[in-house]
């Protein structure tokens, strides 16, 4: 049997990795993690689940839907209500483009660091 994988973490790239720690922890409410630097910050989740925030020289955001610089990868946010959770995001510095792909199902934002990220209802 091979072995089983718990994801325990996961990073983002950026310019400014304490804006963005605080930018997902006023998100979320996720608990900043202890040792937070200007070159790499962090958030815990109680069940140990880790999202971390490094600091790139020359960083470049993506830009969603274009791929001139791809998104690489987003993170997905299940929320009870969509239009409650979009009118907080905004308020706290989150961008939504104009190509939203998921109708009613689910909406794309991107962070204050250009990360495209999805809500979806609960």
């Amino acid at each position: 049997m091979p072995p089983q994988l718990k994801l325990t973490a996961i990073t983002l790239d950026c310019s400014d990795p304490l804006a963005l720690a605080a930018f997902y922890q006023k998100a979320t409410g996720l608990a900043p993690a202890q040792g937070s630097t200007a070159d790499f910050a962090g958030l815990t989740r109680e069940d140990g689940l880790f999202i971390g925030f490094q600091r790139v020289d020359d960083y470049r955001a993506p830009h969603w839907p274009e791929q001139a610089v791809p998104q690489q990868s987003h993170l997905d946010f299940a929320v009870d209500d969509l239009d409650e959770a979009e009118a907080l995001l905004l308020e706290l510095g989150a961008g939504k483009p104009e190509y939203q792909p998921g109708g009613d199902r689910w909406r794309v934002f991107t962070d204050p660091a250009g990360h495209p990220f999805c809500l979806t209802g609960s």
